[in-house]
């Protein structure tokens, strides 16, 4: 089945104009004090464009600071959802889900493991250089 492209390109558009709105409502319109220091990392749209998931990293990494925000976020949907439809100028906006996004503790996590995997291949070609 061919991909529409003019659909898939438009969608793209429209999530990426929404990460850059919810970001900056979350530098400075957002007084919520749940909201700490947190940004959108990611939006995406499903396919019909009636929901979208938004991933947010919070800067301190704690697990409970992570859950507070999305309290925070989650409480502040409606605003979020009202400002964005007079901001882009459409009838109706996405409904939101907000998540944690988790994407740099698996990269850290796969970099460690790369590193431990290279260490091991160096350390097997010396001991292979030095009995033969």
């Amino acid at each position: 089945m061919p991909v529409d492209r003019a659909k898939q390109h438009h969608r793209d558009r429209v999530a990426e104009t929404l990460r850059d709105e919810i970001s900056s409502m979350m530098a400075g319109e957002l007084a919520d004090p749940r909201i700490g220091s947190a940004f959108v990392t990611e939006v995406v749209l499903n396919p019909g464009g009636k929901s979208a998931r938004v991933f947010v990293a919070v800067a301190s990494g704690n697990e409970e600071d992570s859950q507070t925000t999305l309290d925070g976020l989650a409480a502040a949907r409606g605003y979020i959802r009202y400002e964005l439809r007079e901001r882009m100028g459409v009838r109706h906006a996405p409904e939101l889900t907000f998540h944690i996004d988790t994407s740099a503790d698996v990269k850290d996590r796969i970099s460690v493991l790369l590193g431990r995997a290279e260490r091991r291949k160096k350390a097997s070609q010396a001991a292979g250089r030095v009995s033969g």
